[in-house]
């Protein structure tokens, strides 16, 4: 389906989550931030000549996340749900309460992608793969780890997420794991067929092996949104860096599963970089 098999590359059922990509005033300096922090290496994908720039970040040549160069605005960083068909989805979200910011548009031969917000106005964004089928490395150091929606209503957010991509939500003792039920199989059958057995040796809960994000309430003062997680090797290293490259270390945490850092770009764009330290 829209090319997905012909790129052999890790693909991304409808309602995954599938992409992220930081919007920064200047992005130059903002490639050369990610590049000292993460090794990414950077690859241009707008045609000369046309309006607005767009890098691809990889890691091992692989797409792991997407830089643009912005005109203005909050910089932040976005996540994309993956659907197999654009306009329908955000007719079908628009029915359910949300609101549309993009309308559906081509992202050239790469995919077709939307920007709305859910009825609590946080603000998502839909891509519909065609040659780019969304992040090709995850979980590895530098990478993408997890996206969680920091909501000041997670009855709500329950509610609509659910009801629009058939997500669910466990109470999973330390946190609300988000569910897409049969993304497991689908991950066993395609790029991760051990997931399973390696998730048994660090006792993972119940259905982790479909878990795409996390329902995090918000703390005092903090605006609803969706954040992005970068697993790192060495949290404090990184948190290093990040000053070293100008950023700004908001909190640090440890928790049974993780030591993590939150940080601010030099441009403003919030993030976590985030230790494995179970198993």
């Amino acid at each position: 389906m829209n090319g997905k098999q012909a790129m052999n590359g890790r693909s991304y059922p409808e309602g995954v989550p599938s992409w992220i990509d930081t919007e920064q005033p200047d992005i130059d300096a903002a490639a050369e931030f990610y590049s000292g922090l993460f090794g990414w290496i950077f690859e241009d994908v707008m045609p000369p000549g046309a309006p607005g720039r767009y890098r691809i970040a990889k890691l091992d040549g692989k797409d792991v996340a997407g830089l643009a160069g912005g005109s203005g605005g909050t910089t932040k960083w976005s996540t994309y749900v993956a659907v197999d068909d654009a306009d329908a989805a955000v007719q079908r979200l628009t029915a359910a309460g949300a609101t549309v910011l993009e309308a559906p548009a081509d992202a050239g031969e790469g995919g077709r992608s939307a920007a709305l917000t859910d009825p609590q106005g946080v603000e998502f964004r839909l891509w519909q793969a065609k040659r780019r089928l969304g992040a090709q490395v995850v979980n590895a150091p530098g990478s993408w780890n997890f996206s969680d929606l920091h909501t000041d209503n997670p009855t709500a957010a329950v509610a609509f997420y659910g009801g629009a991509f058939g997500w669910q939500v466990d109470d999973v003792g330390f946190g609300m794991m988000v569910r897409q039920p049969g993304y497991g199989d689908h991950l066993a059958a395609t790029s991760d067929p051990d997931i399973r057995e390696r998730q048994a040796e660090f006792s993972a809960p119940p259905g982790f092996e479909d878990a795409i994000a996390w329902v995090v309430p918000t703390d005092p003062g903090e605006p609803p949104h969706w954040h992005v997680t970068f697993a790192v090797a060495d949290r404090d290293q990184t948190v290093e860096d990040a000053k070293r490259l100008g950023a700004e270390v908001l909190a640090q945490r440890e928790t049974d599963w993780t030591r993590d850092a939150l940080i601010r770009d030099p441009q403003g764009a919030e993030f976590t970089a985030s230790q494995f330290t179970a198993g």
